[in-house]
């Protein structure tokens, strides 16, 4: 069980189907602390525009006892690890997540993966790489792991991919060297809908079978989340 969801989309992202009050309130009754609201960056077709990511700050971190912290996933443009919102706008964010979109850019070598992801997770505006066991984006699990570890980037199990194809191979491969390595991580529901946040069941099944350690898991509560986020980006000004 997770208490923190912390990839999440509302009616902004143009493909999902949850306001952020819809969200909020299936929260409360499903016992969830919180959640993170991480509509995709302008570059995917009818998604929210540069102004909604500058006007997010209007969004309250609280709404009635659910905790809620404002952030992206943000598109990777190209294999140098460029992402669809400038930095200023990225620094604002409480939480960056970077995500490759086959409708976005098309897969290409390991080595031109590993690059763009090695870039992304020593981008200090980043916090988690997203889906990184989706689609034909493979790289090289162990050198883009350690940066991850080196860095406080985490890596995200996403129930969304499991969903999609339960036996995913690379998502069981970079779950072990996860463990292997130590790397922090956080298990994600990637909700397009209200009652899909805080689902995921198949992430926490992967997980299981292979005895990962929960106090690697750092969505497992709020506090844990906020605090490894405000030790990355000292800057932001939300309460834990």
């Amino acid at each position: 069980m997770i208490k923190f969801d912390c990839h999440v989309h509302t009616v902004a992202s143009g493909h999902a189907f949850g306001t952020i009050e819809e969200i909020a309130g299936y929260c409360r009754r499903k016992g969830l602390e919180g959640f993170v609201l991480t509509d995709h960056g302008p570059a995917i077709p009818g998604s929210a525009n540069d102004l909604y990511f500058s006007a997010i700050k209007l969004v309250p971190r609280e709404l009635d006892g659910v905790q809620l912290l404002r952030g992206v996933e943000a598109n990777i443009m190209d294999y140098n690890g460029s992402l669809d919102l400038p930095d200023r706008a990225l620094r604002q964010l409480d939480v960056v997540i970077a995500s490759f979109h086959d409708v976005i850019i098309e897969s290409s070598t390991i080595e031109n993966h590993t690059k763009a992801l090695l870039s992304l997770a020593h981008n200090p505006l980043v916090d988690i790489l997203g889906h990184t066991g989706r689609g034909p984006y493979r790289f090289d699990i162990p050198t883009v792991l350690q940066a991850c570890k080196d860095t406080g980037t985490l890596v995200e199990v996403n129930q969304w991919t499991l969903k999609g194809d339960p036996n995913n191979q690379a998502c069981m491969e970079i779950a072990k060297a996860c463990k292997a390595l130590q790397v922090p991580i956080v298990i994600n529901s990637d909700a397009h809908t209200a009652d899909a946040v805080g689902r995921v069941d198949l992430s926490l099944e992967l997980l299981q079978s292979i005895d990962f350690p929960e106090d690697l898991i750092m969505n497992r509560t709020a506090k844990v989340f906020k605090t490894h986020i405000k030790q990355k980006k000292p800057w932001l000004d939300f309460e834990i």
